[in-house]
């Protein structure tokens, strides 16, 4: 069914000679010969496009305009007008008119703008949409109305539109993967691929394949070629997440990608370009990693083009109890035969207090660890971990004494391994280190166990 055309002119055969053009080219269209019967039709509704004739008798072709517009923003109206009253026609362009035509013209010409302004009406409305299924994704982890919060939806809304590279700054689990997702959701880039990858947990020989592609034979089990992510995110967007661990020799070939706008797989003598938006996401200081030589400086310049902060949960506890909630309502729907209700006061008490180092994906996990074991339809504080029962001004990790910053460091990395069942990986997250860093750690703790 085509778009629905109501074109007015005090010429009845005028309109009627429109009307049988637009229908020929798809278009579901009516004839009016009077400004006031057109306001009736306007007023009914099932109208998609208006075009009128501005000098009408009673009821002008600007009335016509000042009406529609009231009633529905978004329909396009073009209007029709003789040569002597181009100043008019000018004039409903400043009131909102799409377009104007001067008599004669073709038949051709308004169905070229006609198609023309109820495409972008439909991008228009398509844009509506998005922006409101990005607030429904930001819900999903990032439910709030604190004002860190608030400045970050409005920065989300407005730079998805411009296709610059975005740095994302903000703690583990603060929700920055989700913020990227969303900026790709109200791009122009949105039907295209959304690539996102971890660059702290591909090893360093596979980076630059992965990323970039390699050619069949280029390196031992290479067996085909491989296009790379930044291909498979053609015409779309790239999330580079944990950007601070990019080996040097990465980084300098990703600022290539930037100022070049193509790749050279590994184990090819030939470039292909790609189009893509980069968005790249830290929960380092990469100014000051650039400061120690272990960022570079002009990589950093170029990602940095607009940066938007997640704040940490603890910056923000206002939100903590509305996340408790819409959380709770996940996973009830998920786990359908789950007792738990909701919290006693103190319990309620408790997760306010509580700093939440991992966050918003900490206080997600915790939340759906009560709703899978609870066993009753309140939760109390008994029911929560014991990392979260215990009063957060009491020293943690059973110290009784004090002891050297490092050694307190060294400690700390041996419970919190135990305390993240052994998952080495999950534990540096939660830390904010790479398993380097946390293997070392590890290793010095060990040592310094066997010469006590």
């Amino acid at each position: 069914m085509g778009a629905r055309v109501l074109v007015v002119d005090d010429h009845l055969e005028m309109a009627e000679m429109l009307v049988e053009s637009l229908l020929d080219a798809g278009f579901e269209a009516e004839a009016l010969a009077s400004g006031s019967s057109a306001l009736d039709r306007l007023e009914a509704g099932g109208i998609d496009a208006l075009v009128t004739d501005l000098r009408m008798n009673q009821v002008s072709g600007l009335d016509l305009l000042a009406a529609s517009k009231r009633a529905s923003p978004q329909r396009p109206v073009i209007v029709m007008t003789a040569y002597g009253a181009i100043d008019t026609a000018v004039e409903s362009i400043r009131q909102g008119a799409y377009h104007y035509l001067t008599k004669p013209f073709q038949p051709d010409e308004l169905i070229i703008f006609l198609k023309r302004a109820l495409e972008e009406r439909n991008l228009q409305q398509e844009a509506k949409l998005l922006r409101r299924a990005l607030r429904g994704q930001l819900a999903g982890g990032m439910v709030g109305t604190s004002p860190g919060m608030r400045e970050v939806m409005e920065l989300t809304e407005r730079v998805a539109a411009v296709d610059v590279p975005v740095l994302l700054r903000g703690e583990t689990g603060t929700g920055k993967s989700m913020v990227a997702g969303a900026i790709h959701l109200l791009s122009p880039r949105h039907a295209a691929p959304f690539v996102a990858v971890n660059c702290a947990a591909l090893p360093e020989a596979l980076l630059e394949s992965e990323l970039f592609g390699h050619m069949k034979g280029a390196f031992t089990g290479a067996t085909s070629d491989r296009p790379g992510l930044f291909v498979e995110a053609e015409k779309g967007t790239i999330l580079l997440d944990e950007i601070g661990e990019l080996p040097l020799t990465i980084q300098a070939k990703l600022l290539h990608v930037l100022e070049r706008g193509s790749v050279r797989p590994v184990g090819s003598s030939r470039e292909r370009p790609v189009d893509v938006r980069i968005i790249a996401a830290t929960h380092r200081d990469l100014l000051e990693m650039a400061r120690a030589q272990k960022f570079r400086e002009d990589l950093l310049y170029r990602l940095d083009v607009v940066a938007i902060e997640i704040p940490a949960l603890r910056h923000r506890r206002e939100d903590i109890l509305p996340l408790v909630e819409h959380f709770l309502e996940t996973f009830r729907a998920k786990y359908p035969n789950s007792p738990v209700t909701g919290f006693t006061p103190a319990a309620l008490h408790r997760l306010m207090d509580y700093p939440w180092p991992g966050n918003v994906r900490e206080l997600a996990h915790l939340i759906q660890r009560m709703v899978v074991l609870g066993r009753t339809a309140v939760a109390d504080l008994e029911d929560l971990p014991p990392g979260l029962t215990q009063d957060p001004q009491a020293p943690q990790g059973g110290f009784s004494e004090l002891v050297p910053a490092r050694e307190l460091q060294h400690r700390y990395a041996a419970w919190a391994l135990e305390h993240c069942g052994g998952h080495k990986s999950h534990t540096a997250e939660r830390l904010g280190i790479d398993i380097k860093t946390l293997n070392r750690w590890l290793q010095e703790s060990a040592e310094a166990t066997e010469e006590r």
